[in-house]
């Protein structure tokens, strides 16, 4: 078998040294242009942006998003993190509904693999395996954790915010949060091809990921990882076209001897780490998800330029690997490249709570619940995620939402995950527009007003609302 380093070059990972004691430039005091006041302004338009632009518009808010990319849908889309991770519980009822649901069920058939809803939950032997090679069977149980064609995600996602009313301002990176003469949040300085710009609003979301705007505004801030774990890695994510899945899994799972070999041939060849792929919404087309970087920050920009450079010559190194030795790989093609880096951890808020490890057994406290999240294994309840979870411990005019949230570092591994960004977002947005209509801070809203209108915006909430036995995914199929 080739080796990956000598067919292409690639090279381990490098931090680079900084250059010290540069000094600093003074940046002369100008005026910024004001491009819009609103009642409500979403920074990032991932899963939990998206979710959180509609779900503000929907609820009567003057709503605001802003986007750095030419896109929505963040990672899910354009960082190729196409598989959603679970949305349905162990026994098979779909607990991440609203927005989730909707923006699923949205959703051609062709563009997504995952089961038919009448297994959801099951235990049979035979359906646990078939989706388990296709990464929607866990712990014995047949879930709905889907694949789907990541340029119909962001067509969907773009059309929900549009129909809710909410306006869509692209290629605009947030540089800096305004701040009033309290200290709270009121808007946010942007650059864009038209320079430095900015936009006013009673409350801001920051859904950047990255915690960018809460963390410029001076709120406290958790960067503890679990280093056994892989949520503080990133990578670039890549596809492969013109490959034959059904003969790759006839070969990982009908020669397991052959396979360890491969595998092992892999690993010996490959000095970043050698990735396995996953099924993806079409038979023809492979996913790879790593392999995934250790030792970087997903805040130092050389960092984050090392990331890149290693994921694309990791890519072509596992292109001409898989080609030469793996069966169904021989006409593989290089397919796409994800236009954002895969990012899993970098900064998370401090917030008014927390959820931590000891919520996994309780299902956590239901009295200021926004959503459910499936839980980790079986022998725990679904969790429950507080809102206070989403409200910086002291800073006013701000809600956070996605991957960020207050969390312990072993939590931030599910609710990192896409369906989790859109619960978080859909609360924070409905939160905030609440916040706004009562002209109270958003620390400051009722959770009973905040629980009506998610339950009547599709959310599920605790075990007093009775979660349907199927999930409505209408691209769901057999695969």
């Amino acid at each position: 078998m080739g080796s990956i380093a000598d067919a292409d070059g690639i090279f381990p990972t490098r931090r680079r040294v900084r250059q010290q004691n540069l000094g600093a430039i003074a940046e002369a005091a100008r005026s910024v242009p004001i491009l819009r006041e609103c009642d409500v302004l979403v920074v990032g338009g991932g899963p939990a942006g998206s979710a959180a632009a509609t779900a503000a518009a929907r609820a009567g808010a003057d709503t605001v998003l802003l986007e750095r990319y030419n896109h929505l849908g963040g990672l899910a889309t354009g960082g190729l993190v196409i598989w959603i991770d679970r949305m349905t519980d162990w026994s098979g009822n779909l607990v991440i509904r609203g927005f989730a649901e909707e923006l699923l069920s949205r959703l051609p058939a062709s563009t997504v693999k995952g089961p038919a809803r009448d297994i959801l939950g099951s235990t049979d032997a035979a359906l646990v395996e078939h989706w388990r090679r296709r990464s929607s069977a866990h712990h014995g149980v047949v879930t709905l954790a889907p694949t789907i064609h990541p340029e119909h995600l962001k067509t969907e996602s773009q059309r929900l915010v549009l129909e809710s009313g909410a306006e869509l301002v692209l290629h605009g990176w947030a540089a800096e949060p305004v701040l009033d003469e309290a200290g709270a949040v009121s808007g946010v300085l942007f650059e864009s091809k038209e320079g430095r710009r900015a936009i006013r609003a009673k409350v801001v979301i920051d859904c950047t990921g990255d915690g960018d705007l809460f963390y410029r505004a001076g709120a406290r801030t958790d960067a503890d990882i679990e280093k056994s774990s892989i949520h503080h890695c990133m990578n670039t994510s890549w596809l492969f076209g013109g490959v034959d899945m059904k003969a790759w899994l006839a070969f990982r799972y009908g020669e397991p001897q052959a396979f360890a070999a491969f595998m092992e041939a892999g690993r010996h060849a490959s000095p970043l780490g050698f990735e396995k792929p996953v099924i993806s919404w079409d038979d023809g087309i492979a996913l790879f998800m790593g392999p995934r970087l250790s030792g970087l920050s997903g805040v130092d920009v050389l960092d984050l330029s090392e990331a890149e450079i290693a994921s694309r010559e990791a890519m072509l190194a596992h292109l001409a690997f898989y080609r030469g030795n793996a069966p169904g790989f021989a006409n593989a093609e290089l397919l796409q490249a994800g236009s954002q880096l895969g990012v899993r951890h970098s900064r998370r808020l401090v917030g008014v709570a927390r959820v931590t490890r000891a919520d996994w057994r309780s299902g956590g406290s239901s009295e200021t619940e926004i959503g459910l999240s499936p839980s980790l294994a079986p022998q725990w309840p679904s969790l429950s995620v507080p809102y206070g979870c989403l409200v910086p411990e002291t800073l006013d005019g701000l809600l956070a939402a996605g991957r960020h949230v207050s969390c312990d570092p072993t939590s931030h591994s599910i609710l990192r995950e896409i369906p989790q960004c859109w619960l978080t977002g859909q609360a924070a947005g409905v939160a905030a527009a609440l916040a706004v209509s009562k002209n109270i801070p958003p620390r400051a809203v009722e959770m009973a007003d905040l629980r009506q209108v998610l339950r009547r915006q599709g959310v599920l909430l605790s075990a007093e609302d009775a979660p349907p036995r199927t999930a409505a995914c209408a691209g769901t199929r057999r695969g």
